[in-house]
């Protein structure tokens, strides 16, 4: 069976994009998480794992390898995953597999490596602007957070953060700070989100 492996970070961004090399008889797998959290470590993508491991995916797809995450070592080892199990990984925008004829494809391992790399960084700079950002605009006054009397109901908080509502209903969850360094939040975030379910 062959399997398309889509992901995007937040809950209101488009799919649509990432479906369009969509073979017909192609079975989907979506995950709305930040590229940063391991690939194992996703809800769709342990269940496509799962059914690699009962030998029911041959084939995968994804639009991009920053699908894959967004970091580096992750990337390059959730591909020696797939090789060891035989699947071969298909980037629709490098027109490139993974595998040829059952080995490694050298070109696909060097363009992968440089481009994971890019990714990372990419990401990394992102992260460093956005800092840079908050720390200018606290110097000029200009950053106060959420405005005075404005008020966030419990629903509209909880949807912002659903990989951390993830982490904390599993059966052994992280943490506190082992979620906050996998989601991407703060600690207080994840607290206030842990209180609100609790309370549910």
């Amino acid at each position: 069976m062959k399997a398309r492996y889509i992901r995007v970070s937040t809950l209101n961004q488009k799919i649509e994009r990432q479906l369009e090399k969509q073979y017909p008889d192609e079975k989907i797998y979506i995950d709305k998480i930040s590229g940063s959290i391991p690939f194992s470590q996703r809800f769709s993508a342990k269940e496509l794992l799962n059914e690699i491991g009962k030998n029911e995916i041959h084939y995968i797809s994804v639009s991009s390898i920053d699908r894959l995450g967004r970091n580096t070592l992750d990337v390059l080892q959730t591909i020696e995953k797939l090789h060891k199990s035989n699947i071969c990984l298909k980037v629709d925008n490098l027109g490139l597999e993974s595998l040829v004829e059952g080995k490694e494809n050298p070109t696909f391992k060097l363009i992968i490596s440089v481009l994971a790399n890019i990714s990372e960084m990419e990401r990394n700079s992102i992260l460093e602007r956005q800092r840079e950002g908050i720390q200018i605009a606290k110097a000029n006054g200009t950053y106060k957070g959420r405005l005075k009397d404005t008020t966030e109901s419990t629903e509209e908080f909880l949807a912002k953060y659903p990989t951390v509502i993830n982490y904390l209903k599993r059966k052994n969850p992280p943490t506190i700070v082992e979620i906050a360094k996998l989601t991407d939040c703060s600690k207080n975030t994840v607290q206030k989100v842990k209180k609100y379910i609790n309370n549910n």
